[in-house]
């Protein structure tokens, strides 16, 4: 598959992201990351193993999107949990400076 990366063109296949990543020790995933094999890898280390080219040269998108259209799974950032409204005991409570006692 032709894909472009920071402006330039890769033709890959999923066997060879496969070898290109065999060997390689993942690095701890802290954002989106690909799964390869068994093993998650953070999506810039994929990039910059693949493309052999300096991981600020390319957004983590471009990589996401070419792993993808190659049948990898990806996994983006989780989002945020929405915010627990508090009771209005509660607020009271913090707006005078105090903690509620417990029953």
């Amino acid at each position: 598959m032709r894909c472009v990366i920071a402006r330039f063109p890769f033709d890959l296949t999923k066997s060879g992201v496969l070898e290109s990543m065999k060997g390689v020790k993942p690095e701890p995933v802290t954002g989106e990351s690909v799964i390869i094999g068994r093993r998650h890898y953070p999506v810039k280390q994929v990039g910059q193993v693949i493309t052999r080219q300096d991981r600020r040269d390319f957004s983590a998108g471009e990589v996401l999107r070419a792993m993808s259209r190659l049948g990898f799974t990806c996994r983006t950032l989780p989002d945020a949990a929405p915010a627990r409204p508090d009771s209005p005991f509660l607020r009271a409570s913090a707006l005078l400076g105090g903690t509620p006692a417990s029953v």
